[in-house]
């Protein structure tokens, strides 16, 4: 676990560590070069875990469990928003639905900490999760990424998971997604990619997901622009930063609202 500069959460936890490609929004995943960066530090839970393509740098397609890692959450005693998993995905065909089991016993045995749970496979979490006795935690948020229109069926999957807040991160956000149903999602994250390959974000995509949002009252946060802002116009991230209709968005799903 380590602390993170991601906007929106104060921690990651990684009880899994690498994953495969499955949409256009893993192409130039952060967590693929990371990955490699450690393996070349000897960390060995990522070691075998990507290979070169060309230039890149990609997921050979294993995903590892680390059960010494389970222990992590105990040692932790301030209260914190944790992002399970920034490495991998803990729905992952590798990781077992054993091990899924205890990390929910963790997040269970721990209910000082929010656990902020992002998966590409919602359909694997849901089925999984409908099976298990007991599966809603009220410190245990779920979410999937969409990056374009193409992405959006995962909505569907999400809506089906017993959850007590569940959220949608549209990042990165590399094609509009038309209309959405936001029934029953409680917070949706917006951003755009960055690095030397990113793609461009269009702002009016940004603003068809900022008014579905206020129809359906879903929390909007607006993460960054990335590498390519308002202007179309190529920057850092920093550079670029987080303003959106003259303003930051940080809103946050009240939980004491959610509904299951």
């Amino acid at each position: 676990m380590a602390e993170t500069q991601i906007e929106w959460t104060d921690a990651t936890w990684n009880p899994v560590a690498g994953c495969t490609i499955v949409s256009a929004g893993c192409t130039h995943c952060y967590a693929m070069e990371m990955a490699r960066r450690l393996e070349a530090m000897k960390v060995e839970k990522y070691v075998g875990l990507t290979r070169k393509s060309g230039k890149r740098t990609i997921w050979t397609g294993t995903a590892r469990e680390d059960h010494a890692s389970l222990d992590i959450p105990y040692k932790w005693k301030k209260p914190r928003k944790i992002f399970v998993n920034s490495m991998s995905d803990l729905f992952h065909d590798d990781v077992s639905d054993d091990f899924i089991a205890k990390v929910w016993q963790v997040m269970r045995e721990t209910p000082r900490h929010s656990y902020q749970i992002l998966t590409k496979r919602p359909e694997r979490m849901a089925q999984l999760l409908g099976g298990m006795p007991a599966p809603v935690l009220p410190n245990v948020w779920l979410g999937t990424s969409v990056e374009d229109a193409d992405a959006t069926v995962r909505i569907e999957h999400l809506r089906q998971v017993p959850a007590s807040i569940r959220f949608i991160s549209f990042e990165p956000l590399i094609g509009p997604v038309g209309h959405v149903d936001l029934s029953g999602i409680h917070w949706a994250i917006v951003g755009g990619e960055s690095g030397r390959s990113a793609r461009p974000i269009r702002e009016e995509w940004i603003d068809e997901i900022h008014d579905q949002c206020c129809d359906y009252d879903t929390a909007f946060f607006f993460k960054q622009w990335g590498t390519w802002g308002k202007d179309n116009k190529r920057r850092s991230k920093k550079a670029n930063g987080r303003i959106y209709r003259g303003q930051t968005w940080d809103e946050m799903p009240q939980v004491a609202q959610m509904h299951i």
